[in-house]
């Protein structure tokens, strides 16, 4: 396995950057080359969708019904925002209450307002760059980023670090301003989701005047996960990676400390993802069916690598054969044992400490609290990450070490093993 812990710039690595909100659109080369960029008509997917259905079943609010019947890149909020704006025509009668009941056979028709502006300002901040080329990036994110601008999250994100790692001006993003309520972390940038070209094209993003559609960022880690990511830096890279992606030849492992210990020590998961139809910020196990729109195929494989605290936790590593939205957190629940630290799945600390504090002596029940109120973030860390380079097709396979908090928190739960009761 290749390990890469030191900076590797190529002399011509500091490239231009185009954003979308499901892309960091990186081309050409500001400082090394002269030749200017070319620019196209925007794309116009930003300027909204309209939405004509009926009703199956009664008893449903408006806008929980129209958000499960949207693509899911289309949030809650956004439908929200759209029914109080007078958008949304329930048997031709317009509604303006996002819970407003509606009932079987009712004829629902809704404009989705178009996205908004915000900006991306260039923000001086350390990136861990673990590679990098001509052609692409790897970076190793830390735990709290996200991966860029939204509501809740204007600074501080990947996007405002490689705006100014590659000395650009202000970067425009068309994007929801009312989607507060769903902050990015729980939307759709998760464990090594890939992104396809239907959610790239949901909005744009210009630096100066609107440029045509670029490739870029290819698949995103969740705000709490640290770990490995990949960026594609010019179109031919961003295809072969999507290709690669898409054929399931990449390789992914990440590690993650669980709640319990998982009674088999190795296995694989095949359950399907879907919005959780009760709470839109969450995903769940879902019924797997030509019928079921939310549904889409995850499958992960897992392995018990180290039992903590006499079986109180765990140490798994996970392999991905699907990249879908929180997936590994879903399917660590699933199995009914959760990520430590991941509040939205059932890793409460409560539940952490119900797992572990019968397992060890009395006497480091303290040492236990202190240790699990300490949590900040489901314990997740995308270890390592192999793929073809798309130019010279050499097999090429990084890792990074474990962040400080996730690494304190495995080696403590560790020295609880020799604790026996």
């Amino acid at each position: 396995m290749r390990s890469l812990t030191m900076t590797q710039l190529a002399p011509s690595a500091r490239a231009g950057i185009s954003l979308q909100r499901n892309m960091l659109h990186v081309w050409g080369c500001r400082t090394c080359c002269s030749t200017p960029l070319s620019t196209a008509s925007s794309p116009s997917s930003e300027d909204g969708i309209t939405f004509d259905g009926t009703v199956q079943d009664g008893k449903l609010r408006l806008d929980l019904w129209l958000a499960s019947q949207l693509p899911s890149h289309i949030s809650r909020a956004r439908v929200q925002s759209s029914i109080r704006s007078g958008l949304a025509f329930v048997n031709g009668q317009p509604v303006d209450k996002v819970s407003y009941s509606l009932r079987s056979g009712d004829h629902v028709k809704c404009a989705i307002a178009a996205l908004t502006p915000l900006k991306a300002e260039p923000e001086d901040i350390c990136l861990d760059i673990v590679y990098e080329d001509d052609h692409v990036l790897v970076v190793n994110k830390p735990a709290q980023m996200v991966t860029h601008p939204a509501p809740g999250n204007w600074n501080g994100t990947l996007v405002n670090a490689l705006v100014h790692h590659c000395e650009l001006p202000v970067a425009c993003e068309a994007t929801d301003e009312t989607s507060g309520e769903e902050p990015e972390e729980d939307s759709f940038d998760d464990e090594d989701e890939q992104l396809d070209q239907s959610q790239n094209l949901n909005s744009s993003v210009y630096i100066g005047v609107p440029l045509a559609v670029r490739p870029g960022i290819v698949h995103r880690l969740d705000k709490g996960t640290s770990g490995l990511l990949v960026i594609a830096k010019d179109e031919h890279a961003h295809e072969h990676l999507s290709k690669q992606f898409k054929d399931r030849t990449v390789k992914r492992s990440y590690l993650s400390l669980v709640c319990g210990t998982p009674s088999r020590k190795r296995g694989r998961v095949d359950a399907a993802i879907g919005r959780d139809i009760r709470n839109r910020i969450r995903m769940a196990v879902v019924p797997n069916s030509s019928s079921n729109k939310r549904a889409r195929n995850a499958v992960s494989g897992f392995e018990v690598l180290e039992v903590l605290a006499n079986g109180g936790a765990a140490l798994m590593e996970w392999k991905l054969e699907t990249g879908r939205t929180h997936q590994i957190r879903v399917h660590a629940q699933y199995l009914g044992h959760p990520l430590l630290g991941d509040d939205v799945y059932g890793g409460t600390r409560g539940a952490a400490l119900s797992c572990i504090l019968p397992k060890i002596q009395s006497s480091t029940h303290g040492l236990a609290r202190k240790l699990i109120s300490q949590l900040q973030r489901p314990s997740l860390h995308a270890a390592t990450l192999g793929f073809i380079h798309p130019r010279n097709l050499k097999e090429m396979t990084f890792s990074c070490p474990l962040p400080s908090d996730f690494e304190e928190l495995w080696l403590q739960l560790k020295s609880f093993n020799n604790n026996i009761l």
